[in-house]
C-alpha cells in the first residue's frame, strides 16, 4: 500500500508492514500481524479478535484459490475519523460474480463464500475488487478506537519497528491462541444465552402477572357493573316503598298546620312546620334519586305529546312563583318561528324547573331570564337560563354535574339543595335526544342551556359507522401468554374480529385463505420466522397489499429496522395497552385518518 499525499503535502495514508502470503505458514503470520497491529494501535481484545479473524479469512482465500499473494497494513487518515485498513491482493483466477458471493448465493466447497460474507460483518468498511483472469484485491478497515491514543505517522513508524524486532510466533502456538480465543468467544456466547434464556423467564412471569392482572380487573369491573345495575333496580324499584311514608308525614303535617283536629300551641306549630319541611327536603331527594336510578336502569319511558313552548312556560311561571323574591325578576322569552314540539313534555319542564330553580336559589338581585328560540341546527330548540347571580368558576363547572356534588360558596348554608337536580337534568336531556350546556363567569351570573329536537325520534341515534362489517385482525405469535393479552385488549371493540396463528406457516396460510384486514406479526417463531412471514407476504399478490404490524420483543436497533419493509409499522411488545392497540390498528386500516 503506496503512502500518499493529500493536497496540501499532509500525508493520509501510512504503511506499516506488507506480508506476502505463499504457504500456510504465511497465512498464520499474517494473522498473527493483524491481531498485533491491532493491540498497538489501541484496539480492545474482542476488536482485536475480529479484525485477526477476518484478515485470516481473507489470507487463507488468497493463498487456497488465489495461489498466494501478499497483505498490506497502513492507517489510513483520509477521513476525519482514521481507520486501520489492510490490503489482501492476489493474481490467482478472479471470481465470475462477486455479487453472487457477498449476498450468499454461491459457496464452493473449500468455503471461499462464507468466509467472504463472515469477514465482511466483523469489519466497519470492505470492499472488493475482482474479475476472471485479473485476481483478487480485498480492502478490510475498521475505525479507530476513539479512546486510545491519537495515531501520528511516528506512532506508525514505531509500530512498524516494534513488530521488525518481534519474531513471528511458532504456527502450533498461534493455533493454539487462535482456539483459545475461539473458546472465549464460545463462553462469551453461551453466557449472553443464559442472560437471555433468564431474562425470557422474567418476561415470561412478568407476562403471567399481566394476565392475571386483566383477569382480575375485568373481575372487579364485572362486580362493579352488576353492583350498579343492583342499585339502580333497587332504587327504580322502590319508588312508592320510599314516596307514600314520606307523602304521609307531609299530609299529616299539613292537618297539624291547619288546625283540622284543633289548635296548636306555638312552639307546637314551629315544630311542625319544621317537621313538614324536612319531610319536603327528605322527598325532593328522593324523588331526584329514584329519577335518575330509573334512568340509568333504563326503566324510565319516553311519553310524546305535542305542546307549544307558550303554555309550557305558563305551568312553569304558576308552578316557580313560590321560588321568587322582590328582589329577583323571573322573565320568559319564547321567538314566534318555534312551531308545536313533539316531545315529553314533562321532562322537558322538569329539566327547565331544576335549571330555574337553581338561577333563583343562587340570584340575589336582579333577574332569571328564560329564552327559547330555534336553533342554528335545523330540527332543533334550545332553552337558554341565564341569571345575575354569583356564577361558577371555570374548575368547578364539571363538578356540577357529579352526583351530590355541591360547590362551597357565600350562599351555601343559606340555600339547600340534593346535588342531583343537574346530573338528573343532563340525564333526562340525553334521554330525549337533547344536551344540556353551561357557560359561567364568577361574579356576572351563569347560561345554562337545554337543546332538544324539535320532533323526538324514537329511534337510536347513535349514527352508524362508515363501515358496518368489523375488520378481521390476524395474530401471528407463538407466545400463548401475549396471545391472551391481545385477545383481552380486542375482546370488547366491536370493530375488530381476531384470527390466530401460532407460527409463522400457520400464519402464512390463514393470510392467504381468510384475506385480513391487517396482520399483527412476531419476528422471533419457529417453523418460519416473521422476516420469511413478510418476504412471503410481499411476493404473493393475494396478500402483498395487506398492512403488516410488527409487534417484537426485540430491541428495534437500525440493523434490524433495515432488513423490514419500510411500509411494515413496529411496535414493542412492552408498550402494549388498550389505547396503543387501538391506535396502530387505527393508523394500519385508516392512514387517512392519521395526522
Amino acid at each position: 500500500m503506496r503512502r500518499c499525499s493529500s493536497g496540501n503535502g499532509r500525508d493520509v495514508s501510512w504503511p506499516i508492514v506488507t506480508l506476502p502470503i505463499e504457504s500456510e505458514g504465511d497465512v498464520v503470520a499474517v494473522r498473527q500481524r493483524a491481531r498485533r497491529i491491532a493491540e498497538l494501535l489501541g484496539f480492545e481484545r474482542q476488536d482485536q479478535t475480529r479484525i485477526a479473524t477476518a484478515v485470516s479469512e481473507i489470507a487463507r482465500n488468497a493463498f487456497a484459490y488465489g495461489g498466494g499473494g501478499r497483505a498490506e497494513f497502513a492507517v489510513d487518515a483520509t477521513e476525519a475519523n482514521p481507520t486501520f485498513r489492510v490490503r489482501l491482493s492476489d493474481n490467482g483466477p478472479g471470481i465470475a460474480d462477486v455479487a453472487a458471493i457477498l449476498e450468499g448465493r454461491f459457496h464452493s466447497q473449500g468455503g471461499m463464500g462464507i468466509g467472504i460474507a463472515g469477514a465482511r460483518r466483523l469489519m466497519d468498511k470492505f470492499t472488493i475488487e475482482s474479475a476472471p483472469g485479473k485476481g483478487t484485491v480485498v480492502d478490510l478497515a475498521h475505525g479507530l478506537p476513539k479512546r486510545a491514543a491519537p495515531v501520528t505517522p511516528a506512532k506508525v513508524r514505531e509500530i512498524a519497528a516494534v513488530l521488525g524486532r518481534e519474531k513471528s510466533a511458532d504456527p502450533l502456538v498461534a493455533l493454539r491462541e487462535q482456539n483459545r480465543e475461539l473458546l472465549q468467544s464460545l463462553e462469551e456466547i453461551r453466557r449472553h444465552e443464559d442472560e437471555s434464556a433468564m431474562l425470557n423467564r422474567e418476561l415470561s412471569d412478568t407476562n403471567r402477572g399481566v394476565v392475571a392482572l386483566y383477569a382480575e380487573l375485568e373481575g372487579r369491573a364485572e362486580q362493579l357493573r352488576e353492583a350498579s345495575e343492583l342499585k339502580s333496580h333497587f332504587l327504580s324499584n322502590m319508588s312508592h316503598e320510599f314516596r307514600t311514608p314520606l307523602n304521609s308525614i307531609i299530609a299529616l303535617a299539613r292537618l297539624l298546620i291547619d288546625r283540622v283536629d284543633g289548635a296548636l300551641v306555638p312552639e307546637q306549630e314551629k315544630q311542625v312546620e319544621f317537621i313538614r319541611r324536612s319531610a319536603e327536603n327528605l322527598l325532593d331527594l328522593v324523588n331526584d334519586l329514584l329519577d335518575l336510578a330509573k334512568v340509568e336502569a333504563g326503566k324510565i319511558d319516553v311519553t310524546l305529546s305535542s305542546f307549544t313552548v307558550q303554555s309550557m312556560f305558563g305551568a312553569l311561571r304558576g308552578a316557580l312563583r313560590p321560588l321568587r323574591t322582590a328582589a329577583v325578576e323571573l322573565i320568559f322569552e319564547a321567538a314566534d318561528d318555534i312551531p308545536v314540539l313533539t316531545s315529553d313534555e314533562g321532562k322537558v319542564a322538569q329539566i327547565l324547573r331544576n335549571l330555574i330553580s337553581n338561577a333563583l336559589k343562587f340570584t340575589e338581585a336582579g333577574e332569571v331570564r328564560v329564552v327559547a328560540r330555534r336553533d342554528l341546527k335545523d330540527g332543533y330548540v334550545s332553552f337558554a337560563v341565564s341569571d345575575t347571580g354569583i356564577g361558577i368558576a371555570v374548575g368547578d363547572i364539571d363538578r356540577i354535574f357529579e352526583e351530590f356534588s355541591q360547590i362551597k360558596s357565600r350562599l351555601q348554608d343559606r340555600v339547600k339543595g340534593t346535588g342531583l337536580g343537574l346530573p338528573l337534568s343532563r340525564s333526562l336531556a340525553a334521554l330525549i335526544g337533547g344536551t344540556v350546556g353551561v357557560e359561567s363567569v364568577p361574579g356576572d351570573g351563569s347560561v345554562f342551556t337545554l337543546t332538544i329536537p324539535l320532533v323526538f325520534d324514537e329511534t337510536p341515534r347513535i349514527a352508524p359507522p362508515a363501515d358496518l362489517d368489523p375488520k378481521t385482525i390476524l395474530l401471528v405469535d407463538d407466545d400463548d401468554t401475549f396471545r391472551y393479552v391481545f385477545r383481552q385488549i380486542v375482546a370488547n371493540e366491536p370493530r375488530y374480529t381476531l384470527i390466530e396463528a401460532s407460527d409463522g406457516e400457520e400464519g402464512l396460510r390463514r393470510a392467504r385463505a381468510d384475506g385480513p384486514d391487517a396482520i399483527v406479526l412476531d419476528l422471533h417463531m419457529p417453523k418460519l420466522d416473521g422476516f420469511d412471514v413478510l418476504r412471503e407476504l410481499a411476493a404473493d399478490e393475494r396478500t402483498r397489499a395487506i398492512p403488516v404490524i410488527v409487534s417484537s420483543s426485540l430491541t428495534m436497533d437500525e440493523a434490524l429496522r433495515a432488513r423490514l419493509p419500510p411500509n411494515v409499522k413496529v411496535i414493542a411488545k412492552n408498550l402494549i395497552s388498550r389505547d396503543s392497540v387501538a391506535s396502530f390498528l387505527r393508523q394500519a386500516l385508516e392512514p387517512g385518518d392519521v395526522g
